[in-house]
């Protein structure tokens, strides 16, 4: 394998978790800023969550670019439930705790580890080797762990919005650096 790069990006500060949630206006200024920050930085490809805020984080670098954002539903953020919970924060580390665990009309940790594993399987077969991922939370933390297993739940919560994760892999071994500060 040659050297991959995949900078994973977690979307910047929204107005809410529903699918159609737009970037607040801080949010905007936070994905401007992600196209001076990747400055000097190969990007080749630029894939997102379908959600609303992913596709608005990863625009305005696309656009910089020359490239097109390549929506890809494996990035989509996890739904932990059809419904509100009050204690949703206890009930998500419940989740990293089993992760076959999951509430009525929602995913489980398990079966988003399977969309990320589908997705990087194609990733690290592909030709390109600078590839920008732009995703959520929960879903990135699962991304992380899928290198390093001791990503969990209190990554997950310490993650800030946006957040840049370097992750450089090669025959040898896999380098994690969060990049953003």
């Amino acid at each position: 394998m040659t050297v991959k790069h995949l900078y994973l990006v977690r979307h910047c500060q929204a107005h809410g978790q529903e699918v159609s949630a737009s970037l607040t206006e801080a949010g905007f200024q936070q994905a401007e800023k992600l196209v001076s920050f990747f400055e000097g930085k190969k990007i080749d490809r630029i894939l997102s969550s379908p959600f609303r805020r992913a596709l608005q984080t990863a625009e305005p670098l696309a656009a910089a670019r020359g490239l097109e954002v390549e929506r890809d539903d494996r990035l989509a953020e996890r739904v932990m439930s059809g419904t509100d919970m009050a204690d949703w924060k206890d009930k998500l580390k419940e989740t990293f705790a089993d992760f076959t665990l999951s509430f009525d009309g929602g995913e489980s940790n398990e079966s988003g580890m399977k969309r990320v594993s589908s997705m990087l399987g194609d990733l690290l077969s592909a030709e390109e080797g600078h590839i920008v991922l732009v995703s959520h939370g929960n879903l990135s933390a699962l991304l992380l762990r899928y290198f390093e297993e001791s990503y969990g739940y209190d990554h997950m919560m310490k993650m800030s919005n946006p957040d840049v994760f370097h992750i450089e892999l090669n025959d040898e071994e896999t380098k994690i650096c969060r990049i953003w500060s």
